[in-house]
């Protein structure tokens, strides 16, 4: 078993696993799991540019990771960057702060490498289940973009779309400095719209339709899973695996659409951090079961970081 750190910085988290990875079976052990909103893509979409703010709340972050990285003795450290920083054209400053922290170059993936990752991760576990049929299709939906990747065992096609939960937000319900809330329907229009669009692309490289099962990724999917489930806290076990139908994932996002700030903020299971960003990205969910003509989506909290563990323990054998 090789003991690796596996870092996952996004457009508006910035997540950390320390795990026992066997590079021959894939077994991941975990000893440590822990995500941070950080929102490195704030205004990313508008200014082209990181903001110094954002570039300072995830380099705090990076130290925190640090010494967890440095306590349980990890050999091998990869740190992966998606959407953000791929779109910056200051990204070096981002680069350059990571490497000063935690001693390695961030590697600014492309959408297919990030969709791969994200496969891998997602996957491995449910190869095995008989009451799951194939083709997969994985959706990781993240701040700025969501990833595609349909496969058995390996992946048959990938597509990376520039649409997210934070991007959605901030280009559909943020003009100046008002935040509309809740959305008019002129608002919810245009973003759903926009999805379409993006998915359109997709399809282009991705056969979305030929999906048995449908699997969902990250922050949006996982918070419309506890919701779902009537969590009163967050808790993983519960989540990881749960199947939520589409009629409960329309009912949620309608809900959020029409909710305000403080009616969001005081649903429990949702971090502070998503407050703002969670109806977007459950229509974005919703937008995508509605196209690929999903009953149904399994929820899974292992995606793009275990495979960046997986494949760290492979760069280190």
């Amino acid at each position: 078993m090789k003991r690796v750190a596996a870092v996952d910085c996004g457009t508006n988290s910035i997540r950390l696993l320390v795990a026992d990875v066997s590079p021959e079976t894939g077994e991941l052990k975990e000893l440590d799991r822990r995500m941070q909103i950080v929102r490195l893509g704030q205004g990313v979409d508008r200014t082209g540019r990181l903001a110094p703010e954002a570039l300072e709340r995830t380099f705090a972050a990076c130290r925190e990771y640090a010494a967890v990285i440095k306590s349980l003795g990890a050999e091998q450290v990869r740190f992966v960057a998606t959407s953000a920083s791929r779109d910056a054209e200051n990204r070096e400053d981002f680069v350059r702060g990571v490497v000063d922290i935690l001693g390695v170059r961030p590697e600014v993936i492309t959408g297919d490498q990030e969709a791969e990752f994200s496969f891998n991760g997602a996957t491995k576990e449910l190869l095995g289940r008989a009451d799951l049929a194939r083709p997969f299709l994985v959706v990781d939906i993240g701040g700025g973009s969501t990833e595609f990747v349909l496969g058995d065992e390996a992946v048959r096609a990938a597509r990376s779309v520039d649409v997210g939960c934070v991007r959605m937000t901030e280009r559909h319900l943020v003009h100046g400095d008002e935040f509309t809330d809740p959305p008019t329907a002129g608002q919810v229009e245009a973003m759903k719209a926009d999805i379409a669009a993006a998915l359109d692309r997709a399809e282009e490289t991705v056969p979305l339709r030929e999906a048995a099962t449908l699997v969902g990724l990250a922050g949006s999917v996982t918070t419309v899973a506890g919701i779902a489930l009537g969590l009163d806290h967050y808790d993983s076990d519960a989540i990881h695996h749960a199947r939520i139908p589409l009629a409960k994932v329309r009912e949620i996002t309608e809900h959020l659409l029409s909710s305000t700030h403080a009616e969001r903020a005081a649903i429990p299971v949702l971090h502070p951090g998503r407050v703002d960003v969670i109806a977007a990205g459950t229509l974005v969910l919703l937008s995508i079961m509605e196209r690929t003509g999903a009953e149904e989506v399994v929820v899974s909290e292992h995606d793009i970081l275990d495979g960046i563990a997986w494949h760290a323990a492979l760069d280190d054998a």
